[in-house]
């Protein structure tokens, strides 16, 4: 339940915070009751005021982090029922990865890394996460469908997903090698399954 009072809300938020920046900095296993409140200036009574335990904290973690991924990408991904629109979220993701200079991957795999299989809360916000990311992809496509721009037997969610699927896999190998052509290559090839889903005498935009 979140705090009646807009100083819980805020106590409540600074926790979360400093628990999201440790868990990056350290992992789960690394990141304590302890080390949170001092980060996040909070007492050991305030922490169980607001979590049940570390794993509540993990799952609000989880969510946040979810939270931040998208947000992160919305304005993109509102754009993505045009081929120009997609192209322009592939070239955001992967600067993105050039910025960090392929380090971190993707917050969300990260996390499902570490917590998925020791807590299903926590993996539950994490699938919540990535579902609301291929929604917005899928609704994307769905767009273009409805403009009649895809072919009949085209499948939006079936592309959404593929997309995604490319987009983690991706991450997880330019992480893994330090290059972000991995996370190009992996979304070029999704994009180019969505343009043979185009109807027949279109040409790429």
């Amino acid at each position: 339940m979140a705090p009646a009072t807009a100083k819980g809300r805020g106590t409540r938020e600074r926790i979360v915070l400093a628990a999201t920046e440790l868990v990056g900095e350290r992992g789960v296993a690394g990141t304590s009751l302890d080390a949170v409140g001092e980060r996040a200036h909070a007492s050991k009574g305030q922490l169980y005021h607001y979590f049940s335990d570390r794993d509540d904290l993990m799952r609000a973690v989880a969510r946040s982090t979810s939270d931040t991924v998208i947000a992160g990408q919305a304005e993109l991904l509102a754009q993505v029922d045009t081929i120009d629109g997609i192209r322009a979220w592939i070239d955001a993701v992967v600067a993105m990865q050039e910025q960090r200079e392929a380090r971190g991957g993707c917050p969300i795999g990260s996390l499902a890394g570490q917590l998925a299989e020791h807590d299903d809360g926590a993996r539950e916000e994490l699938a919540d996460g990535l579902e609301r990311w291929e929604s917005a992809i899928r609704a994307g496509l769905e767009r273009m469908a409805a403009r009649g721009e895809l072919r009949a037997e085209a499948e939006p969610a079936l592309l959404a997903q593929r997309t995604l699927a490319a987009a983690q896999g991706g991450l997880l190998l330019t992480q893994v090698r330090r290059d972000p052509g991995q996370l190009r290559a992996a979304l070029d090839g999704a994009l180019e399954t969505i343009l043979a889903a185009r109807r027949d005498g279109e040409e790429p935009a």
